[in-house]
């Protein structure tokens, strides 16, 4: 057997996220069935980090295990003819055994746009939140200055989080303007369940003024869900990059998606 990395793509929000479901069609059923095409037999993928439902994806990693020798073309092109129009894989490529796509990772990225307009966007009303009122990006980035480091993050943890540790390691995090969107993006070791659309919502809190800097500080410190914001919607959210090891000499996605 061989055990093949791969880089994923795609919009989420026809789908009810990358796990996949016996209700409803998911990205990793999607994917297991074009690529059990190209081996000729079952596939079974492992992801650096399942997305819920309406979330999207420029730099998902995944790996599955075959005995069918394939080149990357083959793999690449074979499957994406079998998949929908929203999901494409970007590359294939053997690794060692040891791989593996979700313990392996070194660290995680994601993007968070918010269309901050009086009206809603037509085009982009699945690939964005929409905000009406005013963001003050500059108060939302010196809150989340506060997140940089390793703390508990139970403030921003969802209440079906099974993580058994509630502590992540934030290395990165801005919030950043190109006109009338606003940027969120986070880089951390993992990410609690819905950990980066809980601060979105509470640092879009204190953008629109309804909330302190102060306040934010003291959710934060308080460990405790219940004081902080709402989620923020599902379709703002990218996943942006899993970084790895250089042994495994895996791609890196190097751009981050906008709107336009």
């Amino acid at each position: 057997m061989i055990r093949y990395a791969l880089g994923v793509e795609y919009a989420g929000s026809a789908y009810c996220g990358w796990q996949r479901q016996p209700h409803c069609p998911s990205v990793q059923q999607q994917l297991e069935s074009a690529l059990a095409f190209v081996a000729d037999h079952p596939v079974e993928l492992v992801c650096a980090g399942r997305t819920d439902a309406g979330v999207h994806a420029i730099g998902q990693v995944a790996h599955f295990d075959s005995g069918a020798e394939r080149d990357e073309r083959a793999w690449v092109l074979g499957a994406n003819c079998r998949l929908p129009r929203d999901i494409r894989i970007q590359w294939v490529r053997p690794v060692d055994s040891d791989f593996h796509a979700r313990f392996s990772a070194l660290a995680r990225a994601y993007r968070y746009i918010i269309l901050n307009t009086p009206v809603a966007s037509g085009l982009f009303h699945d690939r964005c939140c929409w905000e009406f009122r005013p963001l003050d990006q500059a108060a939302m980035h010196e809150c989340a200055q506060l997140l940089l480091g390793e703390h508990d993050f139970s403030s921003f943890r969802a209440v079906g989080c099974q993580a058994r540790s509630s502590r992540r390691n934030v290395q990165a995090i801005a919030v950043s303007r190109d006109a009338d969107r606003v940027y969120l993006d986070i880089k951390a070791n993992a990410f609690l369940y819905h950990m980066v659309r809980n601060i979105a919502g509470s640092l879009m809190a204190v953008g629109k003024g309804e909330q302190s800097g102060q306040w934010f500080a003291d959710v934060f410190a308080a460990r405790d869900r219940g004081r902080a914001d709402v989620t923020a919607p599902a379709q703002g959210l990218y996943f942006v990059q899993t970084r790895y090891p250089g042994r495994f000499e895996l791609p890196e996605v190097s751009r981050k998606p906008v709107l336009f």
